[in-house]
């Protein structure tokens, strides 16, 4: 495998890349509204908050079912709710990150991701100076720990945060283990079975793509 480029298929559609990546915008949008007090809104009023086309918001919702109700829009928390049973975020999912450095800190650190549903189980490194240090009141596991964890603990997804040189070797043990998904920041593609789901993080091909967008304005 190189990079998965998945379509989900609900209801007998293919639902584009695309609409998937929006898919998290609508629900930071529809969280901001709740924070607010906002019971209802219309595609028009979402669409400008947004910057996406009332008739773009309508058609990536109609994927899903559509959720509106002509004359009255969209009741937010159903919405909200919707978009997070379709994201899978209505329930808790288990992770466990392996490479300690200053990145896997950062991750297990940010308490945001609990807010999500994405609970940092663990860590994992394979420097014995790392190994026994604290992040976040959990100690740092050596790597002959981490295949008995995620069976034990039902850990389904992986973030990578190690150097390529061993990114295919600690995959293939995860998914041995039971893995389903890995959150790859390693600089590597990595090889694993279909029914594992790969989510490329490559933080310095961003970076180049601001750059290349930064020029094109000079």
């Amino acid at each position: 495998m190189i990079v998965k480029e998945i379509n989900h298929h609900m209801d007998g559609n293919d639902i584009s890349l695309a609409v998937i990546k929006r898919l998290p915008r609508y629900y930071r949008y529809l969280e901001e509204l709740l924070d607010n007090g906002v019971e209802r809104i219309s595609s028009g009023d979402l669409s400008v908050r947004m910057n996406v086309t009332a008739s773009q918001i309508r058609q990536d919702l109609n994927n899903f079912g559509g959720f509106g109700q002509q004359g009255y829009g969209y009741n937010v928390a159903y919405l909200h709710d919707e978009i997070a049973r379709i994201l899978g975020i209505d329930h808790t999912h288990s992770i466990i990150i392996v490479g300690a450095g200053n990145l896997g800190k950062a991750i297990a650190n940010y308490a945001n991701f609990e807010k999500r549903g994405f609970v940092v189980r663990g860590m994992f490194d394979s420097n014995p100076s790392v190994v026994g240090s604290e992040c976040r009141g959990s100690k740092v596991m050596p790597m002959e720990m981490m295949k008995d964890f995620i069976r034990d603990n039902g850990i389904e997804i992986l973030a990578l945060t190690i150097p390529k040189t061993n990114a295919n070797e600690v995959a293939r043990i995860a998914v041995e283990a039971g893995i389903r998904g890995i959150w790859n920041f390693a600089h590597m593609d990595l090889t694993v079975p279909d029914n594992v789901v790969v989510e490329n993080v490559h933080l310095s091909e961003s970076l180049m793509t601001l750059s290349y967008n930064i020029s094109r304005q000079k």
